[in-house]
């Protein structure tokens, strides 16, 4: 049965003219119709797969939030790509590659019901994974050299886009602290990009609270507690509202995650097997079996092994920092 009122076209249209003011300025105009081409054709292809579909029966907040997904996917790795100094002739299967990854990724997350913050967290994972295979591929074929194997993987359209913002959003820390009213959450439209602007931290703490949400109250608390009182106050007003979910979208939720995510500390030490076993025996705390399996389903074998092998209180061998690396995705996964 077709999605009442999604004119999936004419949103693809919307989203790749709204993407035309994103293009970098230094982008000549075939680099420019390249992004908002792909944008628009993957976004149409998706809006167009959701709406015809007869088995998922998705509603029409659920297919408009999976095709802005992929519009917005599709925009910064188009990006990436076209900084990474990759020719052009591999840019095409790359991005069809991702694309399909982020609408079976998604519409397997959305259709099981997952926290929307973690379906993003997932989609965001599994995006940078297949899009560094990609790479890796074309050097074991002897199509790119190592060096420009490394150069394409350090680009980050997504997290420089954020970088810019936060710069540009720095102001006093007393206009900071102030404690937003919950009524007053910016509503911002998932057919948009809205820059954060103003709202930047009213946002992220609307976005922490729906994390929040999800999660087990004693594991909430003992994270507020480290709060600023005024800060902590906010997230549980916000907690308390019903439509929360409504009054933020995905895209704003993704990057005022990937704002928050770029702020933490990064740890590098105490990686040993006991304590990485006890991080992934918390995570089970948290994901029952279906969401575990859903996590793990794309991953290599030895992933699998190692995580499920942490279950039973036994270390699989491999390097300690790249089990905590496995570890810590899971943990993002809660």
């Amino acid at each position: 049965m077709a999605i009442e009122g999604f004119d999936y076209k004419g949103f693809a249209q919307n989203l790749a003219q709204q993407a035309l003011e994103l293009i970098p300025k230094d982008f000549n105009e075939n680099q420019k119709n390249y992004v908002a081409n792909t944008l628009l054709n993957f976004s149409t292809i998706a809006g167009q797969a959701l709406y015809d579909d007869t088995q998922l029966n998705f509603n029409l907040d659920q297919a408009v939030m999976i095709t802005q997904i992929i519009a917005e996917w599709s925009f910064h790795k188009s990006v990436d790509l076209i900084r990474s100094g990759i020719p052009q002739q591999y840019w095409d299967p790359i991005m069809q590659k991702i694309a399909f990854t982020i609408f079976e990724i998604a519409k397997n997350a959305f259709h099981q019901g997952l926290p929307q913050d973690q379906c993003l967290q997932l989609i965001e994972h599994h995006v940078k994974k297949t899009y560094l295979d990609c790479i890796a591929e074309l050097k074991d074929k002897n199509l790119i050299d190592e060096g420009l194997m490394e150069q394409a993987a350090s680009q980050s359209n997504i997290d420089r886009m954020a970088q810019e913002q936060t710069q540009a959003q720095s102001q006093p820390q007393e206009e900071q602290q102030a404690v937003p009213n919950p009524a007053n959450v910016p509503q911002h439209s998932s057919q948009g990009q809205a820059p954060l602007g103003a709202d930047s931290k009213i946002l992220k703490l609307a976005t922490l609270a729906m994390l929040f949400k999800k999660m087990k109250q004693e594991k909430v608390q003992t994270i507020l507690n480290k709060f600023n009182p005024d800060d902590a106050q906010s997230v549980i007003k916000f907690m308390g509202m019903s439509d929360l979910d409504a009054k933020v979208s995905p895209d704003i939720a993704l990057r005022c995650l990937q704002e928050i995510k770029t702020t933490l500390p990064n740890a590098q030490h105490n990686f040993t097997p006991s304590k990485i076993i006890n991080k992934i025996q918390n995570v089970s705390q948290y994901l029952d079996k279906s969401q575990l399996e859903l996590v793990l389903r794309p991953e290599r074998i030895k992933v699998k092994k190692f995580v499920y092998t942490a279950l039973e209180g036994d270390f699989y061998e491999m390097s300690p920092k790249v089990a905590n690396i496995i570890a810590t995705h899971l943990e993002d996964s809660v």
